[in-house]
């Protein structure tokens, strides 16, 4: 990890998603574990144990999160309707290390009618992931 009070870290990529879930420093060790995601800053947490601001690199992408705080118009709310889509280049890699640290899978990995293998996680923070791998068709 960066140093934590950094504040010039690389924003990567042209949209970026800022999540809140309960439990912001747990979710971004997670991810690491289980998307090989990299802290590149950090908040330290309050004497609640909460972070205004975690910044994660995952797969060429950043990713930022925070906890809730509701005495600043912020309540706890389930994540919802939305997930996080990986593009991945071996889903059978990317879906054993996240099974493996604690994602439930929510559709098995398979071939779709698109031209990819897909499958949909939820992390332990109520997080939906889906991974997509394109088939590369023989003498394509």
């Amino acid at each position: 990890m960066n140093d934590e009070n950094k504040t010039d870290v690389e924003v990567k990529g042209g949209m970026v998603p800022y999540l809140t879930v309960e439990g912001a420093l747990a979710a971004a060790a997670f991810y690491v574990r289980a998307f090989g995601a990299t802290i590149a800053a950090a908040i330290p947490a309050d004497e609640k144990g909460r972070t205004m601001h975690v910044h994660l690199h995952v797969n060429g992408s950043s990713l930022m999160m925070s906890d809730f705080y509701p005495e600043h118009g912020h309540p706890a709310v389930a994540p919802q309707g939305y997930e996080l889509a990986l593009q991945v280049d071996d889903i059978d890699v990317w879906w054993a290390r996240a099974v493996a640290a604690g994602a439930i899978p929510v559709v098995p990995v398979q071939e779709m009618f698109w031209g990819a293998r897909y499958g949909r996680l939820r992390d332990p923070f109520g997080v939906a992931w889906s991974m997509n791998q394109p088939i590369v068709k023989a003498g394509a």
